[in-house]
């Protein structure tokens, strides 16, 4: 059966969503249980109503909406996330999830009963950007993070999520977990990277993603006057941070071709040009798709540590932030995607995603699988990310045949 969705009600739709919380540089500031996340909330919400959904919210806010199908059979989930990151773009994971809004209007439309249920879903502060961690919300559902502890967990001006989940009206009556067994589960996102446009590529079939590590080293050392303290008198916690944070931009191209490692975070105290600093934190992160060598980048770093420290007359801590397996998605997921890639005549190729998703956490529950966009550019998590509506399309249309290969599966 021929099944594409109608492209300018998609396009309209994603702008739509823009422009709750746009930016006057065409970008999206749509921080997780913001004022903005709750307006696209209640905009969402009023969408899968209006598609005949049956709405439920959990006590993590994530959002569902379900569509019966012909038989009683596990359903299949497709969706992302509304959140953003603070001055982001306007694709990242709002794209899938209006797919996945998109995909079921396509099948009401048409009057097709899939033979499976199928739900949508906008998940709870992917991003990690105003709470921590990233994937907060599936990570609860999944059973991977705990409740209360995610619900205690507070941004910088200490409002906790459960607080504000009460604030915007979405901590739902709902548990927080699988409402029922689930077949499988589909993500669109953009890529974030280059490897589509590079190799000149209308979609990306995502065979897996990457896993992470990510940590805070805090060294401290004497605070003391610049110009009066001598040189063999120093223990300058900033010297020892430099020499660790330049070795984890070095520390990748010893260990792998797509291993990549990031510091992101600096804190400098007292931060003052005129004091030695006397205590210096930064985060730090690898990500790579073997487990043994994200071991290997984090042993390695905390060499790198202990060496700076011995060398510069400091202390030093670590701290653990996050930490991900690598994830490798089932066969029959990867295949409907690619059939329907096929079938719509896209040209597709197979991509590992450097970026974590709630498919991340997903995978644990079911069988998954997900679809790459092309990234102009490879930028993301700026205003400056862009994915043309044609290249939005055809990620979203190879979604919505996936999906309607899974929904009308029996097995």
């Amino acid at each position: 059966m021929e099944f594409s969705l109608t492209r300018d009600r998609f396009v309209e739709t994603m702008r739509t969503q823009a422009e709750i919380g746009a930016t006057e540089n065409g970008g999206l500031h749509r921080l997780a249980l913001s004022e903005e996340d709750k307006e696209v909330r209640d905009w969402f919400y009023e969408q899968m109503e209006r598609a005949g959904l049956t709405v439920r919210v959990d006590e993590f806010g994530n959002m569902f909406g379900r569509r019966e199908g012909a038989r009683d059979l596990e359903p299949i989930l497709v969706g992302s996330h509304l959140d953003s990151q603070p001055y982001g773009g306007i694709y990242d994971g709002a794209l899938g999830t209006i797919a996945a809004l998109e995909f079921v209007r396509e099948l009401n439309d048409r009057e097709i009963t899939t033979e499976r249920p199928v739900e949508i879903v906008n998940w709870t502060n992917e991003e990690g950007s105003r709470f921590q961690p990233t994937l907060q919300g599936s990570g609860v559902w999944s059973g991977a993070l705990e409740l209360d502890v995610q619900h205690a967990a507070t941004d910088e001006d200490g409002l906790s999520v459960e607080a504000e989940l009460e604030r915007i009206g979405y901590k739902g009556d709902h548990p927080a977990k699988p409402a029922t067994d689930y077949d499988s589960y589909l993500e669109l996102h953009i890529e974030q990277g280059p490897y589509l446009e590079d190799n000149n590529k209308d979609v990306g079939i995502v065979t897996g993603i990457v896993g992470l590590t990510w940590g805070e080293i805090t060294f401290f050392g004497e605070a003391n006057h610049s110009g009066a303290t001598p040189m063999h008198h120093r223990s300058d916690a900033m010297v020892a941070a430099a020499d660790v944070i330049t070795q984890v931009r070095r520390i990748p191209s010893t260990l792998g071709e797509r291993t990549v490692g990031t510091v992101g975070s600096v804190d400098v105290q007292p931060d003052s040009i005129n004091v030695i600093p006397g205590e210096v934190s930064f985060t730090y992160g690898f990500r790579d798709s073997d487990a043994r060598t994200l071991q290997e980048a984090e042993e390695r770093v905390l060499r790198e540590a202990k060496a700076a420290a011995e060398r510069e007359g400091v202390t030093f801590e670590h701290e653990d932030r996050a930490n991900a397996e690598p994830v490798y998605f089932e066969d029959r997921c990867v295949d409907a995607v690619r059939g329907a890639a096929g079938d719509l005549q896209y040209d597709s190729m197979d991509v590992f995603s450097g970026g974590v998703h709630d498919a991340t956490h997903v995978n644990s529950v079911c069988d998954t699988g997900m679809v790459f966009a092309v990234s102009e550019g490879g930028k993301s998590h700026t205003e400056e990310e862009y994915t043309s509506w044609a290249d939005c399309y055809s990620a979203a249309d190879t979604l919505a045949g996936a999906a309607l290969k899974l929904a009308n599966d029996k097995l």
